[in-house]
């Protein structure tokens, strides 16, 4: 076979090696919602590698493709879900903001799922400084994200002064529903206590 001087060979397309395949997204997810479901079932110092596996219904080699331990796998899962999950309100004023993100925030702390998970990692947090620091990060990210975009949003409608102290502010926001649904579990919120507690904060933003 020849070939021109002026032309230029053409290389052979390199295979992929053996498993450099792409991870199917849908097989991702399964072992998403199956780490979830194992927590609730078994706790985190219970939950094994091959029970989420099983689980999700698929090979120990597909969950470790993806994530290289058990804590792995957990925070970043948990991390992942604490930033998506939260919307960010668009009401128009503050107090309708705050009430917006405290129903949303209220009915994902005190889903069934969420409430066997969330004191499980707090008590694996005491043990474990790795975790500890992977739950304050994915608490404070999922609510941080979405409470600085109220007080911005509120500073510039002139609701709160301009210059508010982000971090008292992020603390008057988040911290009253997580302590009574989390930190003492009240099994049942008062009536109107969601309106009370947003025109409460609001107040409060307003007097920094």
């Amino acid at each position: 076979m020849t070939t021109n001087a002026d032309e230029t060979p053409k290389r052979p397309r390199r295979r992929a090696p053996a498993g450099a395949a792409v991870l199917r997204e849908d097989v991702t997810e399964a072992i998403r919602a199956a780490v979830f479901e194992e927590l609730a079932a078994v706790g985190y110092a219970r939950m094994s590698i091959e029970g989420i596996a099983r689980r999700a219904g698929v090979g120990k080699t597909a969950v470790y493709r993806r994530w290289r331990s058990k804590l792995h796998l957990v925070l970043d899962v948990v991390s992942a879900m604490a930033v998506l999950g939260l919307p960010v309100p668009d009401t128009g004023s503050l107090e309708g903001d705050l009430r917006l993100l405290y129903g949303v925030t209220s009915r994902a702390l005190r889903h069934p799922v969420a409430s066997q998970i969330i004191p499980d990692l707090q008590a694996e947090a005491a043990r474990s400084p790795e975790i500890a620091e992977a739950l304050q990060k994915a608490v404070r990210d999922g609510q941080d994200s979405v409470a600085s975009k109220i007080v911005a949003a509120a500073e510039r409608r002139g609701e709160v002064r301009s210059g508010v102290d982000t971090d008292l502010a992020l603390d008057l926001i988040s911290g009253p529903l997580y302590w009574r649904s989390v930190v003492i579990r009240s099994p049942k919120l008062p009536k109107n206590y969601l309106d009370t507690l947003a025109r409460a904060t609001a107040a409060a933003l307003t007097a920094l």
